[in-house]
């Protein structure tokens, strides 16, 4: 079959890897992509929320399956585009319509819907521009530190923790009446601060089905120690050893399944990923985010766990029919090493040539923010590339991914040492 992923960093980079190992993939094209996913399949110069081109393409490449990457798109109603035109209805979509996404692309709905729905989550309380005063003085009655998120979708930098009542109630201000987020704080979640370990779970479902993918943790913060401002990720590790099989049960009965059946119940055919940011506190995993879509770098170390045909998986999520579908994850660990601009997550140079790859012989080079730049392979975001090593125990996997880290080369290049290490211990 014919494939289009959209999207152009590490997590469409690993999705086309994994699909070009599949034997029912014909043609695979990737809009807009990146120099890695040039060097496996064909990208078109598509802006991933630029709807008409995007079907313009589809036809033109006589697509059978679009898989949908980021979340701008699916919140921006890209299913909704397609079911409505006669002419594009036939496409399979992996991703869920304007209705599902909303579980990422409102706060404050996701919230509900957990209340709804019985699913465990912090408590929290919903403030806009007219009810600022109100929520100003709800801050002054909560436990510190406190978490404040924009509603919307703001590039994963809407969520601020705020250790004192002063930077607390400027936070609420600066969002709700300085519209610091824009659109996205028209409305802020004021929340519950959580202690425990992070971690998340993905699942899988074609509305009826569900599998669940393996589990991964990411490092978001710039600095080692997780100090720093936070990022997109920094990296990520898979197994996550202190997510036993009892806890990722608790997870299945506790959360996967009341989250399916909340959607059904809301008339939502939900078709594609459910991404599950959870907090395990004292053994009980509580939900901080849902997100519509893989997470990037998880996605990096969550693919190469997969054994079954990957673009099956996807065909079946997409046509209802995943229940048939054989699943089968290795017991192998994953690492995988982001390596950024300099600068990132702030102000950061772009266009420095990469050199390196041909002394990386075992890890996975995952492009992100590079482009083709005639022969040369040059930067073209903040983060990069995301580099995976793939062994029997986790110290070898951080060793191989360290290593390739390492050996990728430009100007401003930074990377943590220190991705997977905290996960040691609980060996």
């Amino acid at each position: 079959m014919n494939v289009l992923i959209l999207g152009s960093g590490g997590r469409e980079h690993a999705f086309a890897w994994k699909i070009t190992q599949s034997p029912l993939c014909e043609k695979l094209f990737v809009a807009p992509g990146n120099a890695g996913t040039s060097q496996i399949a064909t990208n078109l110069k598509i802006g991933y929320n630029d709807f008409e081109a995007i079907a313009a393409a589809v036809l033109e490449n006589s697509i059978d399956l679009v898989i949908v990457g980021p979340e701008e798109p699916l919140v921006k109603g890209i299913r909704n585009y397609f079911e409505n035109r006669e002419d594009l209805k036939h496409v399979l979509m992996v991703g869920p319509d304007e209705h599902g996404a909303m579980l990422e692309g409102s706060k404050d709905f996701s919230k509900n819907f957990m209340v709804k729905y019985g699913v465990p989550t912090a408590a929290s309380k919903t403030f806009t521009k007219d009810t600022i005063e109100e929520g100003l003085t709800y801050l002054e009655s909560h436990t510190l530190p406190i978490v404040l998120k924009a509603d919307g979708l703001a590039a994963g930098k809407g969520v601020i923790i705020a250790v004192t009542l002063e930077e607390a109630q400027t936070t609420l201000k600066e969002m709700l009446v300085d519209a610091k987020f824009g659109d996205a704080s028209s409305k802020v979640v004021i929340e519950q601060f959580l202690t425990g370990i992070e971690l998340s779970v993905f699942v899988l479902t074609d509305g009826e089905n569900y599998k669940i993918l393996p589990e991964a943790k990411d490092y978001k913060r710039i600095g080692e120690g997780d100090k720093g401002l936070n990022t997109g990720g920094m990296g990520a590790v898979s197994p996550v050893p202190f997510a036993t099989e009892k806890f990722l049960k608790k997870v299945e009965e506790d959360i996967v399944k009341p989250t399916l059946f909340g959607l059904k119940s809301e008339g939502i055919k939900y078709n594609g990923f459910i991404f599950i940011g959870l907090m395990n506190h004292e053994g009980e995993p509580l939900v901080i985010e849902y997100n519509a879509r893989m997470g990037d770098p998880e996605t990096e170390v969550v693919l190469p766990r997969i054994e079954s045909d990957f673009l099956s998986l996807m065909f079946a999520t997409a046509n209802g029919t995943l229940a048939n579908e054989e699943f089968v994850v290795s017991k192998q660990h994953a690492v995988t090493t982001v390596i950024v601009a300099g600068g990132y997550p702030g102000d950061y140079n772009k266009g420095d040539v990469i050199t390196g790859y041909d002394s990386v012989v075992d890890a996975n080079i995952f492009h992100a923010g590079t482009t083709q730049d005639g022969k040369m392979v040059v930067t073209n975001g903040g983060r990069v590339m995301a580099l995976t090593g793939v062994s029997n125990t986790l110290e070898r996997a951080i060793q191989k991914s360290q290593k390739a880290a390492q050996d990728i080369k430009f100007e401003g290049k930074y990377y943590r040492k220190d991705i997977g290490l905290d996960v040691l211990r609980y060996q």
